[in-house]
């Protein structure tokens, strides 16, 4: 076992969704990006380090029909599947470290609210982009910390963004539509300043 999955399985066995700073009970700016993208129902959507996450219930709610989850912990994974009960069955269930990940299909939306940044070795990066490249073909939308957020979450360094320094990161193959600055508030009412690119294929 990695490094990297021993800390995220720590981490999901030992806290609650209200004792880690990531829980969003409402991810509405990750829906709003998506929606905005004017995809069909049937569109492939896949969740990067979607853990525990909301997104997924939003997505069945608004009758999205192929929706892909993975997250390098697989006790992340269990609890959401717990949390939807029947409905998890309706999705497509992925545990994986991202850098070890490979897609056995394309997907239209490849969404990422703060996996990301935790890449920080320019070769990690470099595997993230070349994989967006290739199996992203329609929109990615992409959120992490600005450049005015945290320098560590979870005990574990993160690279920082803004929306030009973001969008350089797949400009190669995706266009800038649109990016938002936010303040995401913890559950424990502390601040952490985030940054969200909706790109388009080229």
């Amino acid at each position: 076992m990695s490094n990297n999955k021993e800390h995220w399985e720590k981490v999901y066995a030992t806290k609650q969704p209200n004792e880690v700073s990531w829980t969003q009970e409402i991810p509405q700016t990750s829906i709003e990006l998506i929606e905005k993208s004017n995809l069909p129902k049937n569109a492939e959507i896949i969740d990067i380090g979607g853990g525990d996450s909301h997104l997924v219930d939003y997505l069945l709610g608004k009758e999205y029909t192929n929706i892909s989850v993975l997250d390098i912990s697989s006790k992340a994974i269990e609890r959401a599947k717990e949390r939807l009960g029947n409905k998890a069955n309706q999705v497509t269930w992925i545990v994986s470290d991202i850098l070890d990940f490979v897609p056995e299909k394309k997907y239209d939306c490849w969404h990422d609210r703060a996996a990301f940044h935790f890449l920080t070795k320019e070769n990690d990066i470099e595997y993230y982009k070349d994989l967006v490249a290739i199996f992203a073909i329609k929109t990615l939308v992409i959120g992490t910390f600005s450049d005015h957020g945290p320098k560590k979450c979870s005990g574990l360094e993160v690279s920082q963004y803004n929306p030009e320094s973001l969008h350089q990161v797949f400009g190669n193959c995706f266009s800038l539509q649109e990016s938002k600055i936010e303040d995401h508030e913890t559950p424990f009412n502390t601040l952490q300043n985030f940054v969200f690119c909706r790109m388009q294929k080229n």
